[in-house]
């Protein structure tokens, strides 16, 4: 009878590395800042809006009394600190609040600031970078651990199901030992089934390093600009190479000038950024990333008096689709009526669009593209 949980991605990174300014720009939530260590306890938590050009052009062209965004929930988790997975710091309060996020917004310090102060001393982004991720790993290497004790009493009986899970065990636990993210142990596999059963034992463990990944680079205005103009410092190329091997991507952004930019008006801050040779924030292209990483893509209700944007993994079907409205949508689906918003537009309604033979009827089987407009019908 309710809706789909909603997606979140946690903001982590070691203390003072500019966490929660970039959630208070995201959010407009007013987290605590300080300049020492700890200063967010508990995790703050916001829903944000997601910029969609083709909602506002569908907003303009059927002028509803309601526009709603899609949203992402983002997590504002106090830092971690070396031995964190055995307790240091705030220890396993907040590795605790990652198994709850669906994606990692991995802020970075690459600025300088004496005023900020940094808890290993000097800065080295991936030198930074690392040790969060190595307390990640710790922590999933311990709950490996505790379920390969299960699985050995269990693989005395011998059946094949207890020994294959004892085995994929031994290789995942194997995989993290090495230092490798536990997102990664499915592609160690080449057969479809293998990879399916590594894939489950994966989300059944609720391993941290299984979240995907994005770098936030929270640079100075001088870093930020020699990366602007084409010449990186040494130490962002080597972040921004570490995160390849991760198989993530950087997003650079100067925290302080985005939150400079969001005193501003919209019309203000679109000129500051023309003035700076930028075509976006960096808000939005970080935005972008935790879409991309969580394969996430946007379709549109358009009924009655409200035009709205939704947000599915790729490869959901139409009757999936309808449940993040409503699981009674999803439980009494019969059919959806598809249009892209693009022909949506041409057409100028979606009454024009059927006469036009633009709207299609679509059964359970029918995967929801990028920019359907979508009509679900059903009965409960």
């Amino acid at each position: 009878m309710t809706k789909t949980t909603q997606l979140a991605a946690g903001i982590v990174g070691l203390p003072n590395a500019g966490k929660s300014t970039l959630f208070n720009v995201l959010t407009h939530a007013g987290a605590e800042v300080a300049s020492y260590p700890f200063c967010t306890i508990d995790p703050n938590q916001g829903v944000v809006p997601i910029p969609d050009p083709m909602l506002d052009k569908l907003a303009a062209l059927l002028q509803p009394e309601k526009v709603t965004p899609a949203t992402i929930r983002f997590v504002d988790i106090a830092g971690l600190v070396k031995n964190a997975s055995k307790g240091e710091g705030l220890g396993n309060q907040f590795l605790g609040h990652i198994r709850e996020v669906d994606a990692l917004v991995h802020v970075v310090r690459c600025f300088h600031d004496p005023d900020v102060t940094h808890i290993y001393g000097d800065l080295d982004p991936k030198r930074d970078a690392q040790i969060v991720e190595t307390e990640l790993l710790l922590a999933d290497v311990q709950t490996v651990e505790r379920r390969m004790e299960k699985a050995e009493r269990q693989a005395k009986s011998h059946t094949p199901q207890a020994e294959r899970e004892k085995r994929l065990l031994e290789q995942l636990l194997q995989h993290l030992n090495q230092g490798r993210a536990a997102r990664q142990f499915v592609q160690t596999f080449s057969q479809p089934s293998e990879q399916e059963q590594a894939a489950a034992l994966v989300a059944e463990l609720f391993l941290l390093t299984a979240r995907r990944m994005v770098y936030v680079a929270n640079m100075d205005e001088d870093e930020f600009a020699a990366w602007h103009t084409g010449t990186p410092s040494q130490q962002y190329e080597a972040l921004a190479a570490h995160a390849r091997e991760q198989g993530a991507v950087v997003v650079p952004i100067d925290a302080a000038f985005e939150q400079m930019l969001d005193d501003l008006s919209e019309e203000e801050a679109q000129e500051f950024l023309q003035e700076m040779g930028m075509e976006q924030t960096g808000l939005r292209r970080l935005l972008a990333a935790v879409l991309d990483v969580l394969e996430l893509i946007p379709f549109y209700t358009v009924k009655g008096v409200e035009t709205r944007s939704w947000l599915v993994r790729k490869g959901t079907t139409a009757p999936e689709a309808a449940g993040q409205i409503h699981s009674d949508m999803e439980r009494g689906f019969i059919r959806a009526e598809v249009v892209p918003a693009e022909q949506l537009l041409a057409a100028g309604s979606f009454a024009a669009a059927r006469e036009r033979g633009w709207v299609r009827s679509e059964g359970r089987d029918y995967v929801v593209q990028a920019g359907d407009v979508v009509l679900f019908r059903f009965n409960v």
